[in-house]
């Protein structure tokens, strides 16, 4: 994991962990992941797993990922447009 990732992750996490501070480290990471409906070994949870639902934990049902939604045009006519680099 990159230093970057690492910073995020731990700048996401600070602010939900504060809120549940009798939690020890693996089990706040075992509560985000079956949060986010991870099923696997926690040892094969990825951090783009634990950052995404980070960002998303207190976000509404229908919001987008920040990811995708920098990217989502809600006129067709402008996302074809754009798409074939006729417009910015």
């Amino acid at each position: 994991m990159k230093c970057h990732r690492v910073n995020e992750l731990i700048e996401l996490l600070h602010p939900e962990w504060q809120k549940e501070p009798e939690l020890n480290l693996m089990q706040m990471i075992s509560k985000l992941a079956e949060e986010a409906g991870y099923e696997g070994q926690l040892d094969a949870l990825t951090d783009d797993v634990l950052i995404y639902h980070l960002k998303m934990r207190n976000s509404g049902k229908d919001e987008m990922i920040p990811g995708l939604a920098k990217d989502c045009e809600n006129d067709f006519k402008t996302a074809i447009l754009r798409a074939r680099g006729i417009i910015d």
